[in-house]
């Protein structure tokens, strides 16, 4: 999938950006076309990068939104690129499950990270529209990912213990169980 828009910088850990509270996105943004412009870059950066979620703060604009895409799976379904405008979640079921993560903004390194199962997401869409929906797994997962993003949370914060901690080669050679890591 192609996407005609301005490709991004992804910055890496160390940046201050990744570390602030992103700010709301200014209702100014809806009616402008440079929210259309920034969500179409987010989301061709993202999928340059391999990627399945990148949030402004992760391009150094602390701002509250992110984009995401769930690829096809076994018997789930695609869900197509979306951008996440001034985001909500609330958990929906508080049990925890430990996956793999990594992200664009720290390459190379992977880890297992406890996220909720199941959470409910509010927000709006790139045209000001309301956003709301339910997810659960892989889906809640990338939400959980890019939303921490918004707060200067990053993955390596939500780990319980760095013995999971891998290098990408090492992690596909000797860890790997689920092919799909969250790298947003």
């Amino acid at each position: 999938m192609t996407v005609e828009a301005q490709r991004l910088e992804v910055i890496r850990l160390g940046h201050p950006a990744l570390r602030s509270i992103a700010e709301p996105v200014p209702e100014a943004w809806f009616s402008s076309g440079r929210l259309h412009e920034f969500g179409r870059g987010l989301i061709r950066s993202m999928l340059e990068e391999e990627g399945v979620g990148l949030a402004a703060p992760q391009v150094a604009e602390e701002l509250r939104l992110f984009a995401y895409w769930i690829p096809a799976h076994d018997d789930t379904p695609e869900i197509e690129p979306t951008v996440v405008v001034n985001p909500e979640i609330r958990i929906v079921d508080p049990e925890l499950e430990e996956g793999w993560e990594g992200c664009l903004s720290i390459p190379g390194l992977r880890g297992l990270v406890p996220r909720a199962r199941r959470i409910k997401l509010k927000g709006r869409t790139m045209d000001g529209s309301s956003l709301s929906l339910t997810a659960s797994g892989f889906h809640a997962r990338v939400i959980q990912h890019e939303f921490d993003h918004l707060d200067g949370v990053v993955f390596l914060d939500r780990m319980t213990s760095a013995q999971s901690l891998a290098f990408e080669e090492e992690w596909d050679r000797y860890m790997v169980d689920d092919p799909e890591p969250d790298d947003a």
